[in-house]
């Protein structure tokens, strides 16, 4: 066996050598073929997803494709804490703060949410390389150890094996930052049994690796002590460059490897989650989670979690995944992007950055500050794209190769 590891920009930009790669990429040969494994290096910062990271990982999973020696990819984070804690807050605040200081507030509608070059970039780099990953042509493994949220959600939900460890916590806690679950996450969400999925959208509440596994967002778990042996074993693997042979074989690898995963809060609460939930209109989901009377420890944080939240990042999330349930995972990555685009130009996402990352004090300012001021007409401004006779940006992709419900 060899390996050699590449520049993240395996195209040969000159970056400087005293600067770690914001991704490392590295191929290791077996008797069976390569593997390619793709590292998010940015530890300090949990590996959030920033637009250079995105890029250069979205361009090497392009590569890898193309590449008939290259039998499957291995996604990772490094360091111990995380393998990817969501986006980059920093660098959307800034593009938003520009944006909105040339912006205008039009009445009760909102102006056109172009303009803000960063988020547009962003946005539709993050939404093509989850898109590619829920349709890559070959088997690709996601080892979400620790941190997983937001849009470190949205690169492992869609790999074709998404392994989870004692240490995984999986959240999508954008409503705490005046955002919604995106990266496909109303997609995503839509389908978690028993309409669990509203509930961790709007109150962020976390989950481990068995309750990750029975909301359909990962496969395995696998102890951490382990990733050592499973990646050998996919190095020494018997492939045969057939998709479908090759994912079976990892399957059945990563199967002989995998232990139980313990029962989290989500499974021992599944009655209380599914009844909060059965409501048939958001008010009423919101009466019941506001009246959790159950000292758990789970359930509080996720009643005080809500109740310090968007508003508007809470009929958001709930407008969105009642229409991706009908939708195609292509035309609900089509519909985030203008709703996220509208969220940085005109709704409380640069507020919520503010309190918590920028000024710190925790204390946003909503606005529309109550639910009863966030009417299902209030959001239908966050659903509209700007000229509906121009091409989308996500226009090219397609439905043909959409991946599993």
């Amino acid at each position: 066996m060899n390996a050699h590891l590449k520049d993240a920009d395996a195209q040969g930009s000159a970056q400087d050598s005293a600067q770690p790669a914001p991704v490392l990429f590295e191929e290791r040969q077996g008797a069976h073929g390569r593997i390619g494994i793709a590292t998010l290096n940015a530890p300090a910062t949990l590996n959030g997803l920033s637009l250079e990271m995105a890029r250069l990982l979205d361009a090497q999973l392009q590569r890898w494709a193309q590449d008939p020696a290259l039998a499957m990819v291995w996604l990772q984070g490094a360091g111990e804490k995380a393998f990817c804690a969501g986006g980059d807050l920093h660098g959307l605040y800034r593009g938003m703060r520009e944006q909105r200081a040339r912006g205008r507030w039009d009445g009760d509608d909102f102006a056109d949410p172009r303009g803000n070059v960063h988020a547009e970039a962003f946005f539709e780099t993050e939404y093509r390389l989850d898109y590619r990953i829920h349709t890559y042509p070959k088997p690709l493994l996601c080892w979400g150890h620790g941190i997983v949220m937001g849009g470190g959600i949205g690169l492992m939900a869609g790999a074709s094996h998404r392994v989870v460890s004692e240490r995984s916590k999986l959240a999508f806690p954008e409503i705490t930052v005046g955002l919604y679950p995106d990266v496909g996450g109303s997609w995503l969400l839509a389908r978690v049994p028993e309409r669990a999925g509203l509930f961790l959208a709007l109150t962020g509440a976390p989950l481990n690796a068995g309750d990750a596994i029975r909301a359909r967002l990962a496969d395995h778990h696998l102890p951490e002590a382990r990733r050592a042996d499973a990646l050998q074993a996919a190095t020494d693997a018997p492939w045969s460059f057939d998709a479908a042979r090759d994912r079976a074989t990892l399957t059945v690898l990563l199967q002989g490897l995998a232990e139980p995963a313990p029962a989290g809060p989500l499974q021992q609460h599944a009655a209380t989650v599914a009844d909060l939930c059965a409501a048939d209109s958001l008010e009423a989901t919101v009466a019941r989670i506001e009246a959790i009377e159950s000292d758990d420890p789970w359930l509080q944080t996720a009643r005080k979690t809500f109740a310090a939240g968007a508003p508007g990042s809470a009929r958001l999330g709930y407008e969105l995944q009642r229409r991706a349930a009908a939708l195609s995972l292509a035309d609900t990555f089509r519909l985030e992007y203008w709703t996220s685009l509208h969220c940085a130009a005109h709704g409380d996402f640069a507020e919520g950055i503010r309190a918590l990352l920028i000024d710190k004090d925790r204390n946003p300012r909503w606005n529309p500050a109550t639910l009863a001021q966030a009417t299902a007409s209030w959001a239908e401004s966050f659903f509209r794209a700007p000229d509906a006779a121009q091409p989308h940006p996500l226009a090219d992709l397609g439905a043909a190769t959409e991946p599993r419900a």
